[in-house]
């Protein structure tokens, strides 16, 4: 079985010339309409505990930038020529404002007012976006957009936990020059180590995730105040007039510059996404009163160290701890970029529950790691993925400043899609006159143009990895998302509408009734399931009760409250319930139909049996899809999970019957 079998998107309609019901067929009499399962999110509470959260999640892997960013960027200009004191404080400069415009003001201020029901992140803001607007081809590019958006973010997890702890294991080389032998193992070996464990759970995972990363905050802060201390002046970066100053004089090698400063600001995309989770103000309070100080203090400490000693741009982040430091240092930034790349894991994770709730992925294999929280999942298949694509990338590029190549394509392209979503949602929902927007989130675009390009510039030297990781995801997904349109399709041309099936039920004479309850999933409520006419074209029988099951997967992050299950009765003891879910939802059918018994339908769930179908997807006469296109969709096809398996229905009660279906 597929998708089609059970699910299908909300607000679908029956093709020209298709009928719901024909004449004679007994009015539907809908029972009740309710919730089952639903969750309940409260506010977290602005607590110690929630910002030592808060810290431990969201912020991982922006707080491990000062690692590689500001060396990444003062190497820009050190290849052309000798560093001034002066361009290093513009380098200072160009970092702090590059926290201040694209972090605090667009993300913290600005884009964490676009929730969608609480929710965060781009799919959440492109929902968003699609539900404010009217036209049908403006919510097609709105949601191209967050799929590329998407995309690049999985580029983005993919890079976060080589570049990460490449860049921690090569501050050994600091004390111990020999050991540049053992980073490459000694990487892959951490990488593997962390993604073997995430099948515990996130929840055990990030126990400790909090006090360690205020202990490496504070850490940053305290050694960047002590070389501030010393060299008090490099404060006047603070002045923006000293990253003007750069850029003017620099011009193309500035812009060159520009591709290595937005190092500082990856992960900024976690604290939208984020949002659901831990609630817009522990957020808003640990960024504004503790990281972003923090951060800052670091990389202006970095900054007046180079320009004492011009010798630690080797490692200006190592060179800022006293010799004694710089072992336990290495561990701490180690455990610092595990947790890091654990955010970006845990991230992919529920964007690749939410796009297979979307339909734009099959299903997938997913596991829950805690019996009381549904968001804490695992996707064996997703978190393999991730893991070769990390190890590849270290022995592919061996070390943190060659990666730095292949960053930030991904995160400027993230930033891009973000900015373009918010221009509909804050025009179209928030009521923003047009030159507000245009102001605003066309200087942001601007921008984040700019970076972009910056990066774009790389792209033969390492940044055609997310690029090519890009393209490729968003041909699959567009893919899947057209093949099952076109099954769902064909399944509406060659079905027997419901209505007609009802009708002559009582007069069928062939049929047999046999006790006991049958669940059939379909994902057209309004046609006969084809596992349903093959039963009984080759058992003759019907059970005496029956329900016809529909998943609707809605384009927003849960079902309204009262609006879970609808229950309608078709004939006597024949039901058609349509289940909703969210996209941040995990759909639970047998949970959900208990809930049935509280509106007079006698559900039991340790005597039902569910039928649904496998289908046998072939070229029709006339195909709709190009071969490639055909060849890449059946072979998702065949990889996809079980219907038994996502949807929790025990497969000692399943009957799968083979359908097959030309597209």
């Amino acid at each position: 079985m597929t998708d089609a079998d059970s699910t299908t998107p909300t607000g679908s309609a029956p093709a020209p010339g298709e009928t719901h019901q024909t004449t004679g067929a007994p009015e539907p009499r809908r029972i009740a309409e309710f919730d089952a399962d639903q969750p309940q999110h409260a506010m977290a509470p602005v607590g110690f505990a929630a910002l030592l959260s808060v810290l431990g999640v969201v912020y991982g892997d922006i707080g491990t930038s000062p690692l590689y960013a500001f060396r990444s960027t003062v190497e820009v200009i050190s290849d052309h020529h000798t560093v001034e004191p002066w361009e290093i404080m513009g380098v200072a400069s160009l970092i702090f404002w590059t926290l201040i415009l694209i972090v605090t003001v667009k993300y913290v201020l600005l884009i964490m007012r676009a929730d969608h029901n609480g929710e965060g992140g781009i799919l959440a803001i492109m929902s968003l976006a699609q539900r404010v607007t009217t036209s049908a081809r403006t919510r097609l590019v709105l949601g191209m957009v967050g799929i590329i958006g998407t995309c690049l973010f999985f580029g983005d997890g993919i890079i976060t936990p080589a570049i990460s702890v490449l860049s921690a294991i090569e501050g050994v080389e600091v004390s111990i020059p020999a050991a540049h032998e053992v980073v490459i193992p000694v990487a892959i070996l951490v990488i593997i180590s962390l993604f073997s464990v995430q099948w515990v759970g996130t929840g055990r995972v990030g126990t400790i995730f909090g006090p360690i990363m205020l202990l490496w905050f504070g850490t940053l802060g305290a050694l960047g105040i002590i070389q501030i201390l010393h060299h008090p002046h490099i404060l006047l970066s603070l002045s923006p007039t000293y990253a003007l100053e750069f850029v003017f004089y620099h011009g193309k090698l500035s812009f060159l510059a520009l591709g290595a400063v937005v190092l500082c600001v990856t992960g900024a995309e976690a604290l939208y996404a984020d949002m659901g989770h831990f609630g817009r103000a522990p957020i808003r309070y640990a960024w504004l009163f503790f990281v972003l100080p923090m951060l800052v203090l670091n990389y202006f400490g970095q900054a007046a160290l180079v320009i004492a000693d011009p010798k630690a741009l080797a490692n200006p982040f190592f060179l800022l701890c006293p010799h004694w430091m710089q072992g336990p240092m290495v561990v701490l930034s180690t455990l610092a970029t595990v947790i890091a790349s654990q955010a970006g894991i845990s991230g992919g994770f529920s964007l690749c529950r939410q796009l297979i709730q979307l339909g734009y992925m099959p299903r997938l294999r997913i596991t829950h790691t805690n019996a009381e929280e549904e968001g804490q999942i695992y996707l064996p298949d997703f978190n393999r993925f991730l893991a070769v694509g990390a190890v590849l990338l270290v022995l592919a590029f061996r070390s943190s400043d060659a990666l730095a190549s292949a960053y930030g394509i991904a995160v400027t392209g993230t930033f891009i899609c973000t900015s373009v979503l918010a221009i509909a949602v804050f025009r179209k929902h928030f009521n923003w006159p047009a030159w507000k927007v245009g102001v605003v989130f066309g200087g942001f675009l601007l921008l984040d143009g700019t970076f972009f390009t910056a990066n774009a510039l790389k792209i033969p030297d390492g940044g055609w990895v997310p690029v090519m990781l890009g393209c490729v995801l968003t041909l699959m997904m567009t893919t899947w998302k057209k093949g099952r349109g076109l099954i769902i399709a064909r399944q509406r041309q060659d079905s027997l509408p419901m209505g007609s099936f009802i009708a002559r039920l009582p007069q069928s004479r062939t049929i047999v009734r046999v006790p006991g309850m049958a669940v059939f999933m379909t994902s057209t409520p309004d046609f006969v399931p084809p596992c349903l006419l093959h039963n009984m074209r080759h058992n003759k029988i019907l059970h005496d009760h029956v329900l016809f099951v529909t998943v609707q997967n809605l384009d927003q992050p849960e079902a309204e409250r009262g609006h879970r299950v609808t229950v309608e009765e078709l004939a006597p003891d024949v039901y058609r319930v349509i289940l909703r879910y969210g996209f941040m939802e995990m759909p639970n059918i047998p949970r959900a139909l208990e809930e049935l018994k509280a509106n007079g339908v006698d559900f039991d769930a340790l005597q039902a049996s569910y039928f649904t179908s496998r289908e046998l997807v072939t070229r029709s006469s006339v195909p709709r899809m190009s071969r490639w296109r055909m060849s890449i969709f059946l072979f998702m096809l065949r990889n996809s999970t079980s219907s038994m398996e996502f949807f929790r229905i025990p497969p000692d009660r399943t009957v799968e019957l083979g359908v097959k279906v030309a597209i």
